[in-house]
């Protein structure tokens, strides 16, 4: 789990842990702005089989809005489009607006993201001074707590849906403010089933990279750590035969739904998946 530095693109960051690593594939499970840092999950190798699972869960992040101003980014490095002032604030009015937020909520996507219009980024639109419309989306706030008040400043800890776009929720929050914001800090701390206590920093990767494979190796996770909320089916060696041969198979006492992680004994094989007649169907083998 990489610390991503602001100013550094996840793609970059990538790039440079693949490096490091020596590795023929890599991906990342959800990209981080520039501006942003924080837990930014890499799979390297045949851990890049469930990185699209990690695209689905919930993620935690801490931000500070910096209240009266709204540009055209929605963060820092865009054009100033509006300065108002702050009206008086306290906790009890902070809270009363947050309240609005949580649980189930609908954004329209900025045109700073990257989302497709016809083909192109809607980042890329954008920056030929264009805009086009962007239907609403549903995404769930489960958490949003205020944490600092001050100098123009307002501080939230958030735990969100996939597809939340935070520097929507700081504007939209600003707007409810009455004062408008934009987004001048955000650190993601959390992508389930991860969070900030197994993040490794570039810094430290690229030290332990001196120090040869097997130092560099103890900072990585197993695969199915990214599944450990996935019901667990064990295999006997026939099974793993005709499994591997892409057949489904009968498991006593199996999940009756669902997807679910495949073992042979402490092996982890893979992904499978429940058909609607109980059999275990492979999905995503490990090599």
């Amino acid at each position: 789990m990489l610390d991503k530095p602001v100013g550094l693109s996840s793609n970059a960051a990538l790039q440079t842990v693949k490096r490091l690593f020596k590795a023929r594939k890599a991906g990342h499970t959800g990209s981080l702005d520039p501006l942003a840092s924080g837990l930014l999950p890499l799979c390297l190798g045949e851990a890049t089989k469930v990185s699209a699972y990690l695209l689905n869960a919930d993620k935690s992040y801490r931000f500070t809005c910096r209240l009266g101003v709204t540009t055209a980014t929605g963060d820092g490095e865009g054009e100033v489009l509006e300065s108002r002032p702050v009206p008086p604030l306290n906790w009890a009015r902070v809270e009363a607006v947050l309240a609005k937020f949580r649980g189930q909520i609908e954004q329209v996507p900025p045109m700073y993201s990257a989302l497709k219009h016809q083909g192109q980024r809607l980042y890329r639109l954008a920056r030929q001074g264009m805009e086009v419309e962007r239907q609403p989306r549903r995404v769930t706030i489960h958490q949003l707590v205020p944490i600092g008040l001050e100098d123009g400043s307002l501080s939230c800890e958030v735990r969100c849906s996939k597809g939340t776009y935070i520097r929507t929720l700081a504007e939209d929050i600003g707007e409810a403010l009455g004062c408008g914001a934009y987004i001048s800090q955000l650190r993601r701390t959390a992508v389930a089933p991860y969070d900030a206590r197994q993040m490794v920093s570039l810094d430290k990767l690229q030290e332990l990279a001196e120090q040869g494979f097997e130092s560099l190796d103890r900072c990585l996770l197993p695969v199915d750590t990214a599944l450990q909320d996935w019901p667990a089916v064990n295999l006997g060696a026939d099974s793993v035969y005709y499994l591997k041969g892409g057949q489904a198979v009968i498991v006593p006492r199996a999940p009756t739904a669902g997807r679910v992680r495949l073992y042979q004994g402490e092996h982890f094989l893979g992904i499978g998946e429940i058909l609607e007649d109980g059999r275990v169907a492979p999905r995503r083998l490990m090599c």
